[in-house]
């Protein structure tokens, strides 16, 4: 027996030896992660800070070695979990890697071999959206499953159920990639998408809001490379890729939750405290700090945790990040969420900063605000009372698609119906350029249009002629070119509908003209016929704007440059209407004849233009001969 105990005891300690050993292995290998993961020489701002995260990493010494390259503040913060680099990137640096060593009592425990990177060739002078532009909305997770492989993915905590409206599923970017002509044969121009970075939360995530790692796509929409991909194959189609970034806050799935760098990271509160999703307070003479202090440091949601903007390594991270990703990616834009739920000089440091690596590059901030003065206050402007300038230069307008989801419902009168438009648009007055503005049926967060007015193809109609005819930059929604239904307070889910046909297996695919329904396609094709047509006019994608009161519910108003004029009628009645023209003489003058693109009607004369019920006329004006 002592003989055997022997053995045992040395087995027990060779056990013992091993596992200590693959601990101390552990250790000494253990991973450092460094964000932004690599970089890029030629960039205008010559600043670089890197967020180191590991094990009591900042307990380390650092060193680095490399031509063109300076170490110029090395920060320890609360959190010995993490250091900040504050480096310093010469004209001289040269693309390629260097090491960052990481030494303590005077030896190297980590190595890390860091990348600069070439810059594509006119990365700096890339085109962001402009008002030649038609943007298409669309929720990945809703419009196409591509790849039925990568619905679930290991380790990722929410898994593909169809049946649930507010569940992931399994639309990916494959799915849109495999639909890039349907695009362009629809006639936009650029693709919005919602959110595709990791949004690891055990549900309702699909949307994308709830980000938990800000450099890496979720693997479920197909990771970093397929989203490269996607970018790559729509710009060879002449389509642009605008990506949907978030400030404000982070899903509480990500690994700061729990580690947090600094306890100032989020904005803390004794007890969970939400925002008041007031913004107006931010312009308010009269609003009390309380109100405005709620509004932009409460919490979007339980499962978002708000970002504090006001620290300066939150403030950094977030602007190399949006940065690292145009270089990255080759975006041709940014569509900023809760634009005025940050602190609002954050905002504008990150525009400055973005305008500087890229002059002509283009970003338009959600501002979700009721009124025409208080979404002008955040746009690019030297006019605000309090001298701010967001130097954003593009915002949504909200106060117009308020105004456009009732007008084809109310009965026309002094500011009503129709004339809701005029006179939304006659504040056009508060904008430093109203050609820099976003307009929208609907979006992700709204009741679809399709249902605000009743399901009708001819409102419907009116609608889509008065968003793709007027200034500003036209944004579709997913759907909008079908009559999707759907009402926000049944659930966001039901009005992210799953694009009939991007699934495999789908009883219905309205990707096709066969697919549709009649209905379907009378209003796919009005959609398509319109978007074509201002592609190819200039004078509806930037020219000037002049437009008359509306008179018995009958809006006329011209779109014009050098080269063409087009007037444009709506009839929001529900009989045919006949207008003697003599009042537009101002814009009529020198043409007298004219052609009709929804209806392909020649005039001989302009004297009476008659418009069918419910109905509009998109004329573009011959000179005499």
């Amino acid at each position: 027996m002592k003989k055997i105990g022997s053995i045992l005891s040395v087995l027990a300690l060779l056990v013992f030896l091993l596992l200590g050993s693959s601990a101390f292995a552990q250790k000494k290998t253990e991973q450092i992660n460094i964000e932004p993961p690599f970089w890029w020489v030629g960039m205008q701002n010559a600043e670089l800070q890197l967020m180191v995260h590991g094990k009591n990493i900042g307990e380390t010494r650092v060193q680095l070695k490399a031509e063109g390259v300076k170490l110029e503040r090395v920060s320890a913060v609360e959190n010995p979990n993490y250091l900040f680099l504050d480096l310093s990137v010469s004209e001289s640096a040269k693309a390629g890697f260097f090491e960052i060593s990481f030494l303590k009592s005077g030896k190297v425990i980590h190595t890390v071999n860091y990348e600069l990177k070439a810059r594509k060739q006119g990365s700096a002078s890339r085109q962001g959206f402009t008002s030649a532009d038609a943007i298409y909305l669309l929720m990945p997770d809703r419009f196409a499953n591509g790849n039925p492989a990568n619905d679930d993915i290991p380790g990722m905590l929410e898994k593909a159920d169809r049946k649930n409206p507010d569940g992931r599923h399994g639309g990916d970017l494959e799915g849109i990639i495999q639909k890039l002509d349907y695009f362009n044969e629809l006639g936009v121009t650029a693709l919005w998408l919602n959110p595709v970075l990791e949004n690891n939360m055990p549900a309702n995530s699909y949307h994308g809001y709830a980000i938990t790692d800000f450099y890496q796509v979720d693997p479920r929409l197909g990771g970093n490379e397929k989203y490269l991909e996607l970018v790559e194959k729509a710009h060879k189609k002449d389509l642009k890729i605008i990506k949907d970034m978030v400030f404000n806050h982070y899903g509480t799935g990500h690994k700061w939750t729990n580690d947090l760098p600094m306890s100032d990271w989020v904005n803390q509160w004794p007890e969970f405290t939400r925002s008041n999703y007031r913004g107006g307070t931010l312009t308010d003479p009269y609003a009390s700090e309380a109100d405005q202090d709620k509004m932009l440091r409460g919490w979007f949601d339980v499962t978002m945790a708000d970002l504090n903007q006001r620290n300066p390594f939150v403030s950094n991270y977030l602007i190399q990040n949006s940065i690292w990703w145009i270089e990255y990616a080759d975006l041709n834009g940014i569509r900023m969420d809760t634009y005025p739920y940050s602190f609002k000089e954050f905002m504008q440091e990150w525009m400055l900063r973005i305008r500087t690596e890229y002059p002509d590059f283009s970003v338009v901030g959600e501002v979700w605000l009721n009124s025409g003065p208080m979404v002008a206050y955040w746009h690019d402007q030297k006019h605000n009372f309090d001298g701010f300038n967001s130097h954003l230069n593009y915002v949504m307008d909200f106060p117009l698609k308020s105004a456009i989801s009732r007008a084809f419902n109310e009965a026309n009168g002094w500011s009503t119906g129709v004339n809701a438009l005029y006179e939304s648009l006659s504040m056009d007055f508060v904008y430093g350029d109203p050609n820099t503005i976003m307009n929208f049926l609907d979006n992700h967060d709204l009741d679809r249009i399709a249902t605000t007015l009743g399901e009708a193809i001819n409102k419907q109609k009116l609608a889509a002629t008065f968003l793709l005819t007027i200034r500003g930059v036209p944004q579709l929604y997913y759907g909008n070119e079908l009559g999707t239904p759907g009402l926000e307070h049944k659930g966001h889910g039901q009005m992210r509908n799953d694009f009939a046909g991007g699934w495999p297996g789908d009883s219905k695919n309205a990707f096709t003209a066969e697919g549709r329904s009649p209905d379907e396609n009378e209003l796919w094709n009005h959609f398509r016929a319109l978007l074509h047509y201002r592609k190819n006019t200039p004078a509806l994608q930037n020219g000037r704007m002049t437009h008359y009161i509306p008179e018995d519910g009958v809006y006329v108003y011209f779109r014009y440059d050098e080269k063409q004029t087009i007037m444009i009628v709506l009839n929001n009645n529900n009989q045919e209407k006949t207008i003697k023209t003599a009042r537009f003489a101002e814009n009529l003058k020198g043409f007298d004849k004219g052609t009709d693109l929804l209806h392909r009607t020649w005039f001989e004369q302009l004297d009476e233009i008659s418009i069918p019920a419910m109905d509009s006329r998109v004329i573009e004006l011959k000179q005499n001969k």
